[in-house]
């Protein structure tokens, strides 16, 4: 039974390595980046429903851009992508 478990969440971690783009399930969080890789390429903003802005820090070098999409899914935005940078800029405009 122990070894069936450990082979299922083994599979799981590697089908969440094999991901690029996507943000860890917060479950899996704990001292650690969030973001495991990046999406640069441009998402029109009417498919973005809402966007986290997580420093960095001593969990994470790195700064973080989660953008939630409209169908629920989250993707990690590459944060020196110049598209990116304008939704940052206007998030902390506000």
């Amino acid at each position: 039974m122990g070894k069936a478990v450990t082979a299922v969440l083994t599979l799981l971690l590697i089908s969440l390595l094999a991901a690029e783009g996507k943000a860890l399930p917060r479950s899996a969080i704990e001292l650690r980046c969030q973001c495991i890789g990046t999406h640069s390429k441009f998402i029109h903003p009417k498919f973005i429903h809402n966007v986290n802005l997580i420093p960095s820090g001593p969990h994470c070098k790195d700064v973080e851009v989660i953008a939630t999409l409209t169908d629920g899914r989250e993707v990690c935005l590459e944060p020196t992508a110049p598209w990116v940078k304008l939704i940052i800029k206007a998030i902390l405009d506000k």
